[in-house]
């Protein structure tokens, strides 16, 4: 009889158990994420190590950057450096960080134009493209880039590449020949 009831005990405590844990995961997936989208001063504090960037501001849940670009930089460096003109933006620490600390960001849009308000490249990153890897990779090829890039066009080429297998892009064929 001792035996019996340490076995009903027993189920007891299992059935107790799966009644705790079903609520603890019913609770977890009915909570929302923070959404919480951040205000153009918030994206404004990532990007303030950055210079050139002409305005800041939210479309819906897109953050979209504008950043002046140098025509006369592009006409001494070429199409290469036009194209890699929102790359030093998008595959920042500073989007990745903005990722993280506002999960309601869908994506990060950069905008290139020169002074005379001609777009140069637009490209777009969707949130979660990339996984942790992609990331150390893109800020390593950014530095790497930004380093040695007026030595070697090969670590700007290089970046390129890589950020057209994540990033949706659309360059001026004025500046960037096919």
């Amino acid at each position: 009889m001792t035996q019996l009831l340490r076995v009903d005990l027993l189920r007891a405590a299992l059935v107790l158990l799966l009644v705790i844990g079903l609520g603890a995961c019913e609770k977890l997936r009915t909570q929302q994420p923070d959404l919480t989208l951040p205000t153009t001063e918030e994206v404004a504090e990532f990007y303030s190590q950055f210079q050139g960037i002409s305005s800041i501001e939210l479309s819906g849940n897109v953050v979209v950057v504008r950043v002046e670009q140098s025509a006369s930089q592009i006409q001494f460096a070429g199409g290469l450096w036009a194209q890699l003109g929102p790359y030093i933006y998008l595959l920042s620490p500073a989007t990745r960080n903005l990722f993280i600390t506002y999960p309601g960001v869908a994506a990060v849009r950069v905008i290139t134009f020169t002074g005379k308000e001609e777009e140069v490249a637009r490209t777009m990153l969707v949130r979660d493209t990339m996984g942790d890897y992609q990331w150390q990779r893109s800020v390593e090829l950014l530095r790497r880039a930004m380093e040695d890039g007026g030595k070697s066009h090969l670590r700007v080429g290089d970046l390129v590449r890589w950020a057209e297998q994540y990033v949706d892009y659309e360059y001026n064929p004025t500046y960037v020949r096919k």
